[in-house]
C-alpha cells in the first residue's frame, strides 16, 4: 500500500488549466489564510476584533519589510520575480561609422580619445553577442525563429568572417552621495570583415584568416549595454511595504491618541468626590 502511494505521489500530475494555474492559486492563497487569519484570530480573542486586525496588519507588513530589506541586499532567489539581466544588445549593422542612422557617442568611437580599445578577455562578451546576430540562424524542428532573428545576420557560419577589433565608449559608475542615480549609455563596436575563401588543399592545416578588403560585407556591429533591473522588483515590495506599515503604525497611533481623547472627556465629565474629614481626636461616638 504504501509503495503504491509513494509511486502514486512521485509521479507528477498532468499539465494543464486545473495544475499548476488553478492549484497553485489556491495553495497560495489557503497558505495566507492560515498563516494570517490563526494569528489574527488569536489577536482578535485578546484585543478585539479592529485593534486584533491593526496589530496583526502591522506585524505582517513589518515582516514584509524585512523579507523585502533582505532580498534587496542578496542574490534573488530562483523562484521570485526578476528584472532584466545586464546584458549587450545588437542596435544596428552598418558599413561605416559616418551613417546618419549611428549615435553621435559612436561615430567617432575608433579615434583616439573618443573610445577605449577593448582587451580580448573582456570582449568574449561582444563577441559572442555579436556572433549570434551575424550568422544565420537555422530553425528547429518544432521551435519556429522569432520574426527578427536574422535582421542583421550575413554569414551562413563563423568562420566566413572575422572580427578585427573591439571598441568602448560612454558608460559610467554613479554615486547615490553625489545624487548621480543613472548609469551614462555604454556603447561598444565591433568591427568585422569577410575573410578570403581557404584554397589550401585538404588535409593541410588551414591558413591564418585573412581579411578580403574588396568584399561588400565588411562592416560594424554596434551594441549597447543594458545595465538591467535586478534589483527592481524588490525595491518596489520593499517600497509598497514600506508604505502599508508606516500606514498600521499610523493607525495603531491614533487610535490610542483617541483612547487617551475618550478618558480624558470621561475623567472630566465624572464629578470630584469631596474627601472625608478625619475624626476628631477624643472625639466620643
Amino acid at each position: 500500500m504504501l509503495t503504491i502511494l509513494g509511486q502514486v505521489l512521485a509521479k507528477p500530475p498532468p499539465s494543464g488549466l486545473w495544475y499548476p494555474t488553478i492549484v497553485g492559486i489556491l495553495v497560495v492563497a489557503a497558505a495566507i489564510a492560515l498563516f494570517c487569519g490563526s494569528i489574527y484570530v488569536l489577536l482578535a480573542t485578546n484585543l478585539g476584533a479592529r485593534l486584533g486586525f491593526l496589530v496583526a496588519f502591522t506585524a505582517l507588513t513589518g515582516f514584509m519589510v524585512l523579507l523585502s530589506v533582505l532580498w534587496v541586499f542578496t542574490a534573488s532567489p530562483l523562484n521570485t520575480l526578476k528584472g532584466t539581466i545586464p546584458a549587450w544588445h545588437v542596435q544596428q549593422v552598418v558599413k561605416t561609422l559616418n551613417d546618419k542612422s549611428v549615435p553621435a557617442p559612436v561615430r567617432d568611437i575608433t579615434k583616439k580619445g573618443h573610445g577605449q580599445v577593448v582587451p580580448a578577455t573582456a570582449a568574449q562578451a561582444i563577441k559572442a553577442v555579436a556572433d549570434a546576430k551575424l550568422v544565420v540562424q537555422q530553425p528547429a524542428a518544432d521551435i519556429p525563429l522569432a520574426p527578427n532573428a536574422n535582421q542583421f545576420a550575413q554569414f551562413s557560419a563563423v568562420t566566413d568572417y572575422k572580427e578585427t577589433n573591439y571598441y568602448e565608449s560612454g558608460g559610467s559608475t554613479p554615486h547615490i552621495l553625489d545624487w548621480q542615480l543613472n548609469h551614462q549609455p555604454l556603447y561598444a563596436v565591433a568591427q568585422y570583415c569577410s575573410v578570403l575563401p581557404n584554397t589550401q588543399p585538404f588535409g593541410l592545416p588551414p591558413p591564418t584568416p585573412t581579411c578580403d578588403p574588396s568584399s561588400t560585407k565588411n562592416g560594424y556591429v554596434i551594441l549597447s549595454y543594458d545595465y538591467g533591473s535586478l534589483r527592481l522588483p524588490p525595491f518596489v515590495v520593499l517600497v509598497l511595504s514600506s508604505i502599508l506599515f508606516i500606514l498600521g503604525l499610523l493607525g495603531l497611533h491614533w487610535r490610542e491618541k483617541d483612547e487617551r481623547a475618550q478618558k480624558r472627556a470621561a475623567e472630566e465629565t465624572t464629578p470630584l468626590r469631596e474627601p472625608e474629614s478625619p475624626p476628631l481626636v477624643g472625639a466620643t461616638r
